[in-house]
């Protein structure tokens, strides 16, 4: 009966079981990436994350503060500097009015500033978290923390976790795929979207929305696409016979991630291209063919979810508004980064909408932490253009799609943004509401590792049910 058991497994697959034993996911390493069902329907079939990396400030978007205007220029009080933190506020820094204007918008009358007038057009479509707080004020740590739920390297990113549990429906592309802007990775670099102790065929697969879209997807001179498949069928019956002998997992990734890339030297190429798009799509978006920009990762994260792509992961590097150039001025660089992404994340809602493909594609927007209501004094000085530091006790994130609340918003700041007063939560939260769209229990939802079941929110996290529809 044993070996019946073991026969049976190797046919089917085997099941991750989480730490109360119950079964969760249907892992099959001779095909990793097959669609699985989650444990119980979930309302998102794909996640689109879109991370401003940097941390845009929530006191010049969604964080109405008018009693902040009336402290601007004032010394900072005692008591909000006694016994805290900062990266790099030293001594006694001014207090920062907002730097923007605010108007209520749509049936909900969420204040959006002027900075983001399209997507002020569509506030009744997401849910606002206005009191999201985080331990950790560095870039890196923090980014970890959101994407992976611990601030140190090792962990599993969260679309790793997303395409372990319920792999993609499309075998000719990635499950998780992962598109940069403005110049730079995010701080934490490659780790955030890595697969930690996770088979290495669940990490994120980086596109590029300029030149080839995956490096060294194209057959060198000289071989054709017979001769490749050759070369890869060849070493991948050596690959076989080295797994039969130590059975070691990597090996089937290893196996599955040369199959995937011969498939995707012609199902990337066709979906990464944004050029065939309508002249209307390309206005709604305002993209720009053969540019790196956040405009086409935008469009593209629509494109790659709807050929069945599961995680899509966006970052868009310049958000770290500490005034000490204009580049980084809360009045200067950080408008301009308002209008590089505005209309396109607009358009995503819009297009998603339209499409039939909001209702099963969740949205994500937001940074790593937030930004102080006192303008940052680097090293005791006043900046020479206004910024803001890190703050870690109150930041914003919306939602969209998938069962999220239209027109929701839940927690709320004191009077100044300093700290929350109502409906705090953290990014284990957040996580635990993103995997609960997606057909999961987080707290259920394991992968055993050096001796004990790891799982996405380690030991923190609750669903989010106040922005659930």
């Amino acid at each position: 009966m044993g070996l019946g058991a073991l026969a049976i497994g190797s046919l089917i697959g085997c099941r991750s079981r989480s730490s109360d034993g119950t079964s969760n996911v249907l892992f099959d390493p001779a095909h990793p990436l097959a669609p699985k069902l989650p444990p119980f329907p979930g309302k998102a079939k794909a996640v689109i994350y879109l991370h401003m990396a940097g941390a845009p400030s929530q006191l010049e978007l969604f964080d109405y503060k008018p009693v902040l205007m009336k402290l601007d220029g004032q010394d900072c009080p005692e008591s909000l500097l006694e016994g805290k933190r900062f990266a790099f506020i030293r001594g006694v820094p001014k207090m920062l009015g907002p730097q923007a204007k605010f108007a209520q918008h749509g049936e909900s009358r969420a204040w959006v500033s002027e900075h983001l007038p399209h997507f002020s057009t569509i506030v009744d479509e997401v849910s606002f978290l206005k009191a999201v707080t985080t331990d950790q004020f560095n870039h890196a740590p923090a980014q970890l923390l959101v994407h992976s739920g611990s601030p140190r390297l090792g962990r599993p990113s969260m679309g790793s976790w997303v395409t372990y549990g319920l792999g993609t429906e499309n075998q000719n592309l990635p499950g998780f795929v992962v598109l940069t802007s403005g110049g730079k990775f995010p701080d934490a670099g490659k780790s955030v979207w890595g697969s930690g102790f996770l088979p290495s065929v669940y990490q994120g697969v980086q596109c590029r929305s300029e030149g080839d879209p995956v490096l060294f997807i194209k057959d060198p001179e000289g071989m054709d696409r017979d001769l490749r498949k050759a070369s890869i069928d060849a070493i991948n019956e050596i690959n076989r016979k080295e797994y039969d002998e130590y059975k070691d997992p990597e090996i089937l990734s290893r196996i599955s991630q040369y199959e995937m890339a011969y498939r995707m030297q012609i199902s990337v190429p066709e979906v990464m291209n944004i050029n065939d798009e309508p002249d209307y799509i390309h206005e709604m978006y305002g993209t720009k063919p053969n540019v790196a920009c956040f405009a086409n990762n935008v469009l593209l994260a629509r494109k790659l979810v709807e050929k069945g792509v599961r995680f899509v992961q966006l970052f868009d590097w310049g958000w770290d508004s500490h005034g000490t150039d204009a580049n980084l001025a809360i009045d200067i660089g950080f408008i301009n980064k308002c209008r590089q992404v505005d209309k396109s994340m607009t358009a995503l809602i819009l297009d998603l909408k339209q499409r039939g493909l909001l209702e099963e594609t969740l949205v994500i927007w937001g940074g790593e932490f937030g930004r102080t209501p006192m303008q940052e004094n680097r090293e005791g000085k006043q900046n020479i253009f206004k910024g803001r530091d890190h703050h870690t006790e109150a930041f914003t994130i919306w939602m969209a799609g998938a069962g999220i609340k239209k027109g929701g918003s839940y927690g709320e700041t004191d009077e100044i943004g300093y700290s929350t007063i109502s409906g705090k939560v953290e990014p284990f939260d957040v996580q635990a509401t993103i995997l609960n769209q997606l057909g999961f229990d987080h707290e259920k939802f394991t992968y055993q590792f050096q001796g004990r079941p790891y799982r996405l929110t380690d030991v923190k996290g609750r669903v989010i049910d106040e922005i659930l529809s």
